[in-house]
């Protein structure tokens, strides 16, 4: 019997229309937008301007604190300015913009794809190597990899668990990262294994990705303490709190994280990075983003360097379809509708998709039935529809209360609701007005 969670869940149409699609290496653009906040925490400081010359791997902003990760630069060229510009979330962000001249790496960065796998077995030294190299969560968190891996005063990790779930519809990155990449993946959670001291660890993957679980158990059978877990398609299996329960059977507590069952968890796609980092003195500078859609005339999976601007993806995909109605960075339920093609793409961005009208269209939002849907499919046993009226009447001390801070905004609630309720939308807006009352709270 395939693992799952047991709380809530839903199984919307997976639409991986990408799935086949190998990895393709995107070509350079004639400039990039580097933002120096591309992770949870301290934004970078800038280190170069105005018409500094710049090569890959370059470090261009320094980390803002330990809660904070490196930027380095993606392309060789000149520095023409660093300004202001729009990102994902709409809001104009400090950044770096390079014109791209030539494709110079930064001496000592291995850019060969020959396999490294003799590898660094102090602790320490890994995790420094992975702090300067600025890699970050690539399953969508960006939560800086050398802090998670270093677990606060009286707590162990037990357990290493990495996400190769990927149970956001449409997306198909991580899939073949472990198809194209897997050789590369495993000495990477070999290399985590050993930053957290742990001889254990487990690689989840939901069961529509027979290839990839068959590939990584031929592979896995020669390492020791490495085991592939194939697991029962449901979303949102890819949540941190979600894949320990289905995993190991363990539950994090309200507010807590995995760290206090003994887990830390990391994606496929940053145990690659760590690979690299590590073994190939390769800073995060490019990763896997799919570009997909249902009108898309060539949904791909392409290497692209941080920074390319998003319209790049879609023209090599065979352009804007003119059916789109919303074009999401990230998947259907989790992800963000953007404003323009010009936002560049992070370390974050795991894909593109560009949604037809018709489905990206809101209905008109109805009186709520009291059907208690969006309560049963909640994977953290929480009420949507109560934590949506206290934030619209701004009743921040009942949202707080009734946990709105545990929500991982998932959209099964959204998803699920019969009548067209903006559940999420309102619960994002409470959790970050729960969030700044609490940090108050504690200056």
């Amino acid at each position: 019997m395939l693992k799952t969670f047991k709380l809530g869940g839903v199984h919307p149409a997976e639409n991986k229309l990408s799935a086949d699609k190998a990895i393709e290496k995107l070509a350079l653009p004639k400039s990039v937008f580097i933002p120096v906040a591309q992770h949870i925490g301290a934004p970078a400081q800038a280190l170069v301007k105005k018409g500094d010359q710049v090569k890959v791997g370059q470090l261009v902003a320094k980390s803002g604190g330990f809660v904070s990760a490196n930027i380095h630069s993606s392309v060789s060229g000149t520095v023409k300015k660093v300004d202001l510009a729009m990102d994902s979330s709409g809001y104009p962000k400090q950044g770096i913009l390079i014109d791209v001249e030539g494709d110079e790496w930064e001496t000592g960065i291995d850019t060969s794809s020959t396999l490294v796998k003799n590898f660094e077995t102090d602790p320490k030294k890994i995790i420094d190597r992975i702090n300067e190299a600025g890699v970050v969560g690539l399953g969508g968190a960006t939560f800086p990899t050398h802090v998670k891996l270093v677990p606060p005063q009286g707590m162990k990790a037990e357990v290493l668990l990495i996400n190769g779930v990927e149970c956001e519809p449409y997306l198909t990155s991580d899939h073949r990262v472990m198809l194209e990449k897997a050789d590369e993946l495993l000495v990477g959670v070999r290399l985590l294994m050993c930053a957290l001291e742990v001889d254990k660890a487990y690689i989840g993957i939901e069961n529509n990705k027979p290839d990839a679980i068959k590939h990584l158990k031929e592979l896995a059978a020669k390492e020791s303490g490495i085991e592939i877990v194939p697991l029962k398609v449901k979303y949102p299996q890819g949540g941190e709190k979600q894949l320990i329960k289905a995993v190991t059977g363990r539950e994090v507590p309200s507010g807590a994280l995995p760290i206090a069952v003994g887990a830390v968890v990391s994606n496929v796609g940053t145990a690659l990075a760590v690979y690299e980092a590590v073994q190939k003195n390769k800073p995060l500078v490019e990763r896997v983003v799919t570009i997909t859609g249902k009108s898309v005339k060539n949904p791909a999976n392409f290497l692209v360097r941080v920074g390319t601007p998003i319209q790049y993806l879609i023209d090599a995909a065979g352009g804007l379809p003119e059916d789109t109605g919303k074009i999401i960075s990230g998947g259907p339920m989790m992800g963000k509708a953007v404003a323009s093609t010009d936002i560049p793409v992070t370390k974050g961005t795991s894909g593109i998709l560009l949604m037809q009208d018709a489905e990206a269209k809101r209905q008109p939002m109805k009186n709520c039935i009291r059907c208690t849907r969006c309560v049963t499919v909640c994977p953290m046993g929480l009420e949507p529809y109560f934590l949506m009226t206290v934030s619209d009447k701004q009743i921040w001390e009942k949202a707080e209360a009734s946990k709105i801070m545990d929500c991982i905004e998932c959209g099964s609630c959204s998803y699920t609701c019969p009548a067209d309720r903006p559940l999420l939308d309102y619960i994002r807006l409470g959790k970050g007005k729960v969030g700044n009352i609490i940090r108050s709270r504690k200056k």
